[in-house]
């Protein structure tokens, strides 16, 4: 298993580890603090190891837990580490390397404790662990002593927002990241949605509360600057002549960023670790983001991180700020827009972008008037398009992007106007060219069809059909493709129709004879496939009565498949939406046989331009205009708390947990 497997398991033997977890109480200034700070980090490179190092890990904090009331030696850790964190950024302008190093390292082990200690102990027993000081007599409370949790706290936010970001300070940064991330990791032992915690008390009140809107900008200005991590050896140190040190005489086998390996942990996935290869900063900044945004409100106050994402505004706006808000800020947009569109190949940036579009409306319209929409869009597609190799969660909040943007009719119409060359990703046929919003309608098509034979998805198929019903009235010059595929769903959907409806008829004469056995819901499965049926009608519909002179290659589909349509032409379901497309199949199908027979495609689409001209306007039925809003559906922490713990779990740098302690979620096999 090689050098580091070795060495990491030897970590429970070390002298300064034992010394720690040991029964002596050890005071602040105590030399051994130095030592047990000077060592340096390599990189382990397999999956076995992190294992071992939560081993490791888990037999110092037993004999830590077991201690640390007598010895409050975790207290005089954090103290230690608070006491250096006082000349940070003194340090990181004067390029004070080895001192930014001790306080990275302690940092670390109080992280790497931390996680142990909260996957084992409620949030109370933790608090008390923070309380304990050195005693002369057996164990006792530290009366007066100062709240360790909250100064710890706030010292990790200032650090993250007030340290500069340079290649030495970049450890340290991503290091104070993680432990928020660790800190609010308890939610990840428990079922149920937690809506009171001491943490989350510490993150929304008190001392933490002025830092909410600089943190969350910083998180956000780290996603956007994908900073790489510094090359190896610009923050390594050799190993102190005189010094010991937590890994002395193992330590070029073992440390190898005990703090940049967890992400083999876990089910990991492909994505996440190309973007943690990228920017390890951003990747968990971005984290730390989506875990702060979707904390519960508190009884007495909204959360104050959402309020910060809901508010901020473009560093170009120059419209005051709001008094009542105390969480605005500024950020440049163009950057964040440019972020976000080459993001989007992973969950989280995902769902920031869908957090962002549906809770700041400064974003929103920002990004609506974007004249290069295709940038983020095509992405978005890109995504709903592969949907066999994404998870579901991920193909949602494509979805409901997409809803959100077609809800603005400016959208709907400049789509069509966004010209695309030679779309590679789209394997089914070449599309030399093609409009966005054919190409948008393609893919959403696609997606229900996927969904029809595999996962049969009612929310999915909502979702799909409402956005193409909100771009329908403003179809223009479909590409004879999406025209083609609009159609032949609507063939699918009506095979399936009668398929459904033949195993009713046949189900119920053969309960006649018998009443043994239950009978399948044939009449919900018709009904539901009703609705979507009646849904492709008045999409169908909508785009003839408000755009049907602008979509020759609709009206050809159409009246090549026009027996399709006689069947729905008398039922009572769609009647009145049949009125229009019916009119429509005669009105041109009439100007077809006076043109003769045997004509070309190119001169029946003469003839259908022509004839949408000619057709009186006044006799198609109005109907109301189709408009679908997306509405979060109520409790929406039920879904986005167990998502976003996932995503951490997955794709979190640095960090590895048991699945076995996991509760949040059910863990994927393998």
């Amino acid at each position: 298993m090689g050098a580091n497997s070795s060495s990491i398991s030897e970590l429970p033997e070390n002298e300064y580890l034992q010394k720690l977890s040991g029964s002596e109480p050890i005071s602040e200034n105590d030399p051994f603090w130095n030592q047990l700070l000077s060592f340096s980090f390599t990189t382990p490179t397999n999956s076995s190891d992190l294992k071992l190092l939560e081993e490791a890990t888990i037999s110092v904090c037993k004999s830590l837990v077991e201690k640390n009331p007598r010895t409050g030696n975790l207290g005089s850790l954090i103290k230690v580490f608070l006491s250096r964190t006082k000349e940070l950024k003194i340090s990181a302008e004067c390029q004070n390397h080895l001192f930014i190093w001790q306080a990275h390292n302690a940092l670390f082990i109080i992280c790497c404790l931390l996680k142990v200690f909260i996957s084992r102990m409620s949030e109370e027993e933790l608090q008390l662990h923070f309380t304990y000081e050195e005693k002369a007599g057996p164990s006792s409370y530290g009366v007066e002593c100062e709240d360790l949790i909250e100064e710890l706290l706030c010292c990790l936010i200032q650090l993250i927002v007030e340290i500069p970001l340079l290649d030495i300070t970049y450890s340290i940064s991503l290091e104070a990241v993680t432990t928020l991330i660790v800190f609010l990791s308890c939610q990840l032992f428990h079922k149920e949605i937690l809506r009171e915690s001491i943490i989350h008390r510490y993150l929304m009140h008190g001392r933490c509360l002025p830092y909410t809107s600089r943190l969350v900008k910083t998180l956000l200005y780290n996603f956007i600057r994908q900073e790489r991590s510094p090359p190896p050896g610009t923050h390594v140190f050799q190993q102190q002549t005189d010094g010991g040190g937590l890994l002395y005489g193992i330590a070029s086998g073992v440390a190898t960023g005990l703090w940049t390996v967890f992400t083999l942990g876990g089910v990991g996935s492909k994505a996440s670790a190309q973007l943690e290869q990228c920017s390890p900063l951003a990747s968990q900044s971005l984290l730390l983001l989506l875990v702060l945004a979707n904390l519960t409100d508190a009884p007495d106050t909204p959360n104050p991180y959402r309020q910060a994402i809901m508010s901020f505004k473009n560093t170009q706006d120059n419209t005051a700020f709001s008094s009542s808000n105390p969480h605005t800020f500024q950020i440049n947009f163009n950057s964040l827009y440019t972020a976000l569109c080459e993001q989007q190949k992973s969950d989280q940036a995902t769902l920031l972008l869908y957090m962002l579009l549906h809770q700041n409306s400064n974003v929103r319209t920002y990004v609506l008037a974007r004249t290069d929409i295709e940038n983020l869009v095509l992405p978005i597609l890109e995504i709903l398009y592969h949907v066999e190799e994404r998870n579901s969660h991920h193909v949602y909040m494509a979805l409901i992007i997409l809803l959100i943007l077609t809800e603005d009719d400016g959208f709907n119409r400049s789509i069509h106007e966004v010209i695309l060359k030679n779309i590679t990703w789209y394997a089914e046929r070449v599309l030399t060219e093609i409009s966005l919003g054919s190409l948008l309608i393609l893919v959403v098509i696609r997606t229900i069809q996927y969904n029809m034979t595999r996962t049969r998805d009612k929310y999915l198929h909502t979702n799909c059909l409402a956005a193409l019903a909100n771009m329908s009235a403003q179809f223009r010059s479909l590409h004879q493709y999406a025209a083609q595929r609009i159609i032949s769903l609507f063939s699918l959907l009506s095979k399936k129709h009668n398929k459904v409806l033949e195993q009713a008829t046949q189900s119920l004469r053969g309960s006649l004879g018998s009443n043994d056995s239950p009978l399948p819901d044939y009449a919900q499965d018709l009904n539901v496939i009703e609705e979507v049926i009646r849904m492709m009608l008045e999409i169908i519909n909508s785009c003839l009565t408000n755009s049907l002179h602008h979509n020759p290659n609709l009206v050809y589909a159409l009246l090549y498949k026009r027996d399709l349509f006689e069947q729905f032409r008398t039922h009572p379901s769609f009647q009145d939406v049949m009125q229009n497309i019916d009119l429509v199949i005669s009105f041109f199908s009439s100007r077809l046989e006076q043109a003769g027979a045997e004509l070309s495609v190119e001169r029946v689409l003469e003839i259908i331009k022509q004839g949408a001209v000619a057709l009186p306007k006044d006799r198609l039925r109005k109907f109301p205009e189709l408009k679908f809003k997306y509405v979060e559906e109520e409790q929406p922490e039920e879904f986005f708390i167990p998502y976003v713990w996932s995503l951490v779990y997955n794709s979190a740098v640095a960090l590895y947990w048991n699945p076995r302690d996991i509760q949040l979620f059910t863990m994927d096999s393998g």
